[in-house]
């Protein structure tokens, strides 16, 4: 069985883990914009005037489910234990 303390290691380095990647994401997406798009346009076939609107609303989405699936758990536990 695992215990409180072990769960809230658990999502305390998912919280970490996540947020690098997203952090990681949105420097390509921010920083290398060009190449970004570009590199994406070819592979997927998208227009790259659709590719903002796409990267916004997957930025949005993946901090959303940081918020809900990592980090409210991690402070409830961390309120728990």
């Amino acid at each position: 069985m695992i215990g409180i303390n072990e769960l809230t290691v658990f999502f305390g380095w998912c919280t970490v883990i996540n947020l690098g990647i997203y952090l990681f994401s949105a420097f390509f997406i921010i920083v290398l914009k060009n190449f970004t798009v570009n590199l994406h346009s070819k592979i997927v076939g998208v227009e790259a005037s659709e590719l903002p609107n796409m990267y916004f609303k997957f930025l949005g989405n993946y901090k959303i489910g940081i918020l809900l699936l990592n980090l409210t758990p991690y402070v409830a536990l961390k309120l728990m234990g």
